[in-house]
């Protein structure tokens, strides 16, 4: 069972003590409770928007870095086939279709592809990718 949260909470705790720093620095510096930071590092609690800034401000990394590396942490369970919806019922889930009704042809996309650059993935996502 793969949570967005609990990913989120996984790479924030990651980048703290890989820095060497305590959750009271950090929650001292990001102007939020100690007990509020444990609960999101945990996954317990969902951080809003200008709470996650907050933390990467104090942790001193863009949030879009937070935000690849919890991408990519995501796409590896969905390579592994791990239930991302657990927490939604198999009888509430609603069908996937093959193709969405007025969706656009692939080769609406060219264009994009032609001026955005692919994303960099991990190397944990690569080696997945490979496999």
């Amino acid at each position: 069972m793969v949570l967005l949260r609990q990913l989120l909470g996984d790479v924030l705790r990651r980048l703290r003590v890989r820095q060497g720093r305590t959750l009271r620095e950090v929650s001292t510096l990001a102007r939020v409770s100690l007990g509020y930071l444990s609960e999101v590092e945990r996954g317990q609690k969902e951080a809003s928007s200008e709470l996650l800034a907050s933390i990467c401000g104090a942790l001193g990394v863009p949030l879009s870095q937070v935000l690849r590396e919890v991408s990519d942490q995501f796409a590896l369970a969905e390579l592994q086939h791990a239930p991302v919806l657990a927490d939604v019922p198999e009888r509430e889930r609603l069908p996937i279709p093959e193709t969405v009704p007025g969706s656009l042809p692939e080769d609406a996309f060219e264009g994009f592809r032609a001026v955005v650059p692919p994303i960099e993935h991990s190397p944990e996502v690569k080696d997945m990718v490979a496999a």
